[in-house]
C-alpha cells in the first residue's frame, strides 16, 4: 500500500484501464480510485467538489448568487458527480475503457448508498442524500446514459433519442427538485420537459464537435430527407463546406425540426415556476433560460451546427443572471 495516498496494489486496481493523466487528476483517481483504503475527509470531499464545479466554465447556473446559501454545497457535489461521470464516460480514451471506469464509478456510488464512501465525490454526496432524502435512482439513470454512450452512437428515431434524454438529463433536474424540497408531481413533470429540452438543445448545438470528438451523431436519421447523412456530415465537418449543393439545405430542414419539436417544452418553465414556491422560481427560470437563449441563437446561425458551434458569449450569460436576479426580487416582495 503506499501510505501517501490509501492506494492497495488490488487485482481490480491494476486491471483498471489507463486514463489520461489530466483527468485522473481533475477527477481525484490518482488518490481515490480503485483500490483506495483511505477514505476522504468531508471537509475537504466538500472543497474537491467546490472546486469541480466552480472551474467549469458552462456551470454559470449553478454558481450564480440564486443557488441558496444553505443548498450550495449540496448542488457543488451533484455537480461534481455528473461532471465526473460525464469526463468518465467522453475523455477516457475508448469505449472499453469507459465502460470500465463507469462501472467501477456505479459500484462506488452503490457503496456509498450502503455508507461505504472513500472518493471525495461520495464522500461528500453521503450527508447530502442523507439530508435531502435523495433516492439512489436518479444518479443510476444518469450512469445508464453514459453507458449507453459507449454502445448507441446513432439515432434513427425521434422517440429513441427521447428515451436517451429521460435518462441522461431529467434526473439532474429531479435532484435539484429534491435539494431544494420541491416534490409536487407537476413541478417534477415540467422539469422533465425542461431539462430534456436542455440536452436536446445541446446535442443540435455541438452536432459537430460530438461527430469530431466522440464519433456521435444524435441527429435522428428518420428527420433527414437525404441519403447519406453520416458520409456526407463527415464530407462537411472535413472541409468546412457542404460537400455538395443539396446536403447543407437538407441538413438545415432536419435540423429546423428538430428545433421546432425542442422549443415547445421550454414552455413548461410557467408550469414549473407555478409548481414551486416563490423562492426558487428565479433559479430554475435561470436553468431553462439559459438553453432556451441558446436554442434561439442555433436558429439564428440558420441551424448549420454541421459547420460550427453557435454559444452565448460571458456578456450574454451575465445578462440572463441578472435578469434572474430581477425576477427573484420581485418574487421576494
Amino acid at each position: 500500500m503506499d501510505e501517501r495516498t490509501g492506494n492497495a496494489s488490488t487485482a481490480l486496481a491494476t486491471a483498471m484501464p489507463d486514463l489520461p493523466r489530466s483527468l485522473m487528476l481533475r477527477a481525484g483517481l490518482d488518490r481515490w480510485g480503485p483500490g483506495s483504503t483511505v477514505p476522504c475527509e468531508l471537509g475537504q470531499a466538500q472543497e474537491f467538489c467546490a472546486r469541480v464545479a466552480g472551474g467549469a466554465a458552462e456551470n454559470f447556473s449553478v454558481m450564480s448568487g440564486l443557488v441558496p446559501a444553505a443548498v450550495r454545497g449540496s448542488f457543488q457535489a451533484i455537480y461534481a458527480f455528473c461532471r465526473i461521470s460525464d469526463d468518465l464516460g467522453d475523455e477516457a480514451g475508448d469505449r472499453a475503457a469507459a465502460t470500465a471506469w463507469l462501472s467501477w464509478w456505479r459500484e462506488s456510488l452503490h457503496r456509498s448508498f450502503a455508507g461505504d464512501a472513500a472518493h471525495p465525490v461520495f464522500v461528500a454526496l453521503q450527508p447530502v442524500v442523507e439530508r435531502h432524502a435523495l433516492e439512489r435512482e436518479p444518479f443510476d439513470a444518469l450512469l445508464r446514459a453514459f453507458l449507453r454512450d459507449q454502445v448507441q452512437d446513432r439515432y434513427e428515431r425521434w422517440d429513441d433519442l427521447l428515451s436517451y434524454c429521460r435518462e441522461s438529463a431529467d434526473p439532474v433536474g429531479r435532484l435539484v427538485l429534491g435539494v431544494l424540497g420541491e416534490r409536487d408531481p407537476a413541478a417534477i413533470a415540467a422539469s422533465d420537459a425542461i431539462c430534456t429540452a436542455l440536452q436536446l438543445t445541446n446535442h443540435w448545438q455541438d452536432a459537430r464537435c460530438d461527430l469530431i470528438e466522440r464519433n456521435r451523431i444524435y441527429v435522428p436519421s428518420e428527420l433527414f430527407r437525404g441519403e447519406r447523412l453520416e458520409e456526407r456530415f463527415r464530407s462537411t465537418v472535413k472541409v468546412g463546406h457542404a460537400p455538395d449543393c443539396e446536403f447543407l439545405a437538407q441538413w438545415r430542414a432536419c435540423l429546423w425540426e428538430c428545433v421546432a419539436r425542442t422549443a415547445p417544452m421550454y414552455d413548461s418553465i410557467g408550469a414549473l415556476e407555478r409548481a414551486v414556491a416563490p423562492q426558487h422560481r428565479a433559479l430554475l427560470w435561470l436553468f431553462a433560460e439559459g438553453g432556451r437563449r441558446t436554442l434561439s441563437r442555433i436558429e439564428q446561425w440558420n441551424v448549420e451546427t454541421c459547420l460550427d458551434r453557435p454559444r452565448l458569449w460571458a456578456p450574454e450569460k451575465a445578462w440572463i443572471v441578472l435578469q434572474a436576479v430581477l425576477r427573484a426580487r420581485r418574487n421576494a416582495r
